[in-house]
């Protein structure tokens, strides 16, 4: 179901290209070069789906990511690309407006397990918690991700979001 290696390193540099100078690239152009390797996939593969969303969310047009994300989802997409899939139709959704489904996905999505994109779902969730209303609570999850990279005071700055939300 994943891409073969030689479809992976062209999709990687090509991304490298455009995350190198992003502002040198004519966004209609980038998504017509992801497009075109997309197609190599087939309109019904999740990967394809995946990276249209993400060339869409690139170049700023957050409503028309979104619709790709789900489709990715429900074609099963998988592994890392799966929550990649999530958090970024969930920044989108605040985006455009939807921060109450953001904050339902991403609060599911920390359930789910754990991986190296946990800080990532949990820096999503406090926007979207903010843009919710929930500010307390989005500091409270900004300062538990951001804790244990501290050289110093983890403990203290864990309690500390741990009291931002515990009631009296």
């Amino acid at each position: 179901m994943n891409p073969n290696a030689d479809w992976e390193q062209r999709s990687a540099d090509l991304w490298a290209a455009f995350n190198a100078a992003p502002d040198d690239w004519d966004g209609e152009e980038f998504r017509e070069r992801v497009g075109a390797l997309a197609d190599e996939l087939g309109p019904d593969h999740p990967v394809a789906a995946f990276e249209r969303a993400c060339a869409w969310d690139s170049t700023g047009h957050s409503d028309k990511a979104v619709p790709l994300y789900r489709k990715a989802l429900e074609l099963g997409i998988d592994g890392i690309r799966r929550r990649r899939s999530v958090i970024q139709m969930s920044s989108s959704l605040r985006n455009i407006g939807q921060p109450g489904e953001s904050v339902r996905l991403l609060t599911e999505e920390r359930e789910r397990g754990s991986d190296e994109l946990d800080d990532a779902v949990s820096a999503t969730l406090a926007l979207a918690l903010t843009s919710v209303g929930r500010e307390r609570e989005a500091v409270s999850i900004a300062v538990g991700a951001l804790a244990k990279h501290l050289p110093r005071y983890q403990r203290s700055m864990a309690n500390y979001a741990r009291l931002l939300v515990e009631s009296d």
